[in-house]
């Protein structure tokens, strides 16, 4: 199998979710996904691992998440372990040498990983203890 994308493991599952990825930047766009009764649908993709507006989306149900940066310390690496939804954190493109770099501007990186994932339908290998991977599903 090859993966489009790898980051850190915020915790070892045997879970490989599956979903379209649904980029979320604000929480207007959490809510509109919660009404829209297509959560579970989705895997959510959000910039950093300390966006807390995400929370309603975890308790009602996500199956998985992806974020841009953070670690799995963070508030939603602890968060996807306490609901034991898979979640892949920092993530960066395989193909690319592109990385997040903390403090540094990071637009470009984050609008290549968007571009690549978004409206994708992927699944999330979370079975190693430090590498999450993300694989494209045809």
């Amino acid at each position: 199998m090859s993966y489009i994308a790898e980051g850190y493991n915020s915790f070892e599952t045997k879970k490989t979710p599956s979903g379209t990825v649904k980029y979320l930047p604000d929480p207007k766009s959490v809510i509109a996904l919660i009404q829209s009764g297509k959560l579970k649908e989705h895997i959510l993709l959000v910039q950093g691992g300390t966006t807390t507006f995400l929370a309603p989306a975890l308790s009602m149900g996500a199956i998985g998440v992806i974020t841009m940066s953070g670690a799995p310390e963070s508030h939603l690496g602890i968060l996807s372990r306490e609901f034991q939804m898979p979640c892949v954190m920092t993530t960066y493109l395989t193909d690319s040498d592109s990385r997040y770099v903390t403090g540094g501007n990071n637009d470009a990186h984050f609008a290549a990983i968007i571009k690549a994932l978004e409206g994708k339908k992927v699944q999330l290998h979370c079975e190693d203890r430090e590498t999450g991977r993300i694989a494209i599903v045809s």
